[in-house]
């Protein structure tokens, strides 16, 4: 242990963010994650403030056989970003964006959050596919694939990358796109953190906004049934301009339950009544927020529904059709939800975003139709056997039900065997796998999804 407080005074001298051992106040803090489930204790906690910190705690890292987890939003479901033991390189304290409003591209400092990210691009009009929920990381959700509002109109998140700055498990500082280690930008571009510490991320951006239309409404939950099959029939029609969402879930009086919709639209205001109208007339809603609203606020309406601290416990898999046995399993699951803090969330993936071809990234999900996530959320520990049992219960009823793949960032810490594996990457696994042993071929970066270097 005297080598190792050594090692980290001796790092010190050249860091320039903040090293914190379990000894510092500010460590207990930073150790946490968003998932209040997750209660890991790094040994080391480096929270960078460049490039050039995250290559010198990757070399540490090695040196003193840690454990390497990489934190950015600190959202994921599995805790993938602290460990027990090892180092957390903590990108945090970078949260720098640079918006060039001529050439229509931003560059993301890895810390970002998504809120950060959108209020500065909206400054000037402009806005890239980013999360629903503010508080979440640039990197982690691009990495993984990048839902958000703008899927069906522009892609997903990692669709929109033009290059990236990553740092490799050798200490390297390279940059990746399709000129330079095109290898390496194929595999980031879902890949998640398998490959190496993103330092920043530059992006295409497009004019959206300031204003746009979208908001949540609702229906009483004994009518679900009809507003999914009506929800289904609206994804079947949708335009690029169009992304929607259903949700079984409890109402803000945490007592009543509702069959509710999410929707945003980014064409032609003038066209946004006719578009949303099948939607706002369906039979009496008790809840309709839809509207012209700011898009940077869009972004934060489903906020105060995730909030930090609390557990949570997910299943998810891709479903191309969305039929009446499934619609009736999902609302028995849904009906039997411990917590009223639980949901079940049904995305609808149309548009730019499917026509893709599955191995032009390694991100795979390119089919159109729905994922269908099982989201258990609870306060207290007490209550965690129930909820995960919910969990897991309804994500098996669901299993006659699902396709092939499943969307990375939604797996939570059970979800890394080879199966989930396969459902993430599908026919890319074995170009993941070369790739990997190139540029990572100890598996210094195996805490995610792993995909272990092809011998």
């Amino acid at each position: 242990m005297s080598d190792f407080s050594s090692g980290v005074a001796e790092l010190s001298n050249r860091f320039s963010g903040r090293l914190l051992l379990p000894k510092d106040p500010e460590w207990s803090a930073a150790r946490r994650v968003h998932n209040g489930l997750v209660d890991k204790r790094p040994a080391l906690i480096a929270q960078c403030l460049g490039s050039a910190d995250i290559a010198s705690a990757v070399r540490f890292a090695r040196t003193y056989s840690l454990e390497i987890a990489v934190r950015g939003g600190g959202h994921n479901v599995g805790g993938r970003a602290t460990v027990d033991g090892g180092l957390m390189i903590d990108l945090s304290l970078m949260k720098h964006v640079h918006v060039d409003p001529a050439r229509r591209i931003a560059r993301a400092a890895g810390g970002t959050l998504w809120g950060h990210f959108n209020r500065e691009t909206q400054a000037h009009g402009l806005a890239t596919t980013g999360g629903v929920i503010s508080t979440t990381g640039v990197g982690g959700l691009t990495l993984g694939g990048g839902v958000g509002w703008l899927m069906p109109k522009h892609g997903m998140a990692l669709d929109n990358l033009g290059s990236v700055d990553v740092v490799l498990a050798d200490g390297r500082i390279v940059r990746a796109s399709v000129e330079e280690h095109p290898d390496l930008f194929w595999a980031l571009r879902g890949g998640g953190g398998n490959f190496g510490v993103v330092s920043s991320f530059e992006f295409g951006l497009h004019e959206v906004g300031p204003t746009v239309t979208g908001g949540v409404i609702g229906w009483p939950v004994d009518g679900a049934r009809d507003v999914l099959s009506h929800f289904r029939n609206l994804a079947a029609k949708a335009t690029d301009d169009t992304m929607l969402a259903a949700a079984l879930r409890t109402g803000p009086d945490g007592a009543t339950k509702l069959a509710a919709m999410a929707v945003g639209f980014f064409g032609r205001a003038t066209e946004a009544d006719s578009a949303l109208q099948p939607m706002k007339s369906f039979g009496q809603p008790v809840i309709d927020t839809i509207g012209p609203i700011p898009y940077s606020e869009l972004n934060t309406i489903l906020d105060a529904s995730f909030p930090r601290g609390a557990r949570n416990y997910w299943k998810s898999h891709f479903c191309e059709q969305l039929s009446n046995e499934a619609i009736d399993t999902i609302i028995d699951r849904f009906m039997q939800c411990p917590s009223p803090m639980g949901d079940v969330l049904i995305e609808s993936f149309h548009g730019a975003a499917t026509r893709v071809a599955p191995t032009d990234t390694a991100f795979a999900l390119r089919a159109s139709g729905f994922n269908v996530s099982v989201l258990s959320q609870w306060m207290v520990s007490t209550d965690d056997a129930a909820n995960i049992a919910w969990a897991r219960d309804s994500y098996a009823a669901l299993q006659p039900f699902v396709g092939a793949r499943r969307y990375v960032n939604y797996l939570d810490q059970d979800d890394a065997d080879a199966a989930a594996l396969a459902a993430a990457y599908g026919p890319n696994v074995q170009r993941l796998r070369s790739i990997k042993a190139k540029y990572d071929p100890d598996n210094v970066f195996h805490l995610n999804v792993n995909i272990p270097p092809k011998a």
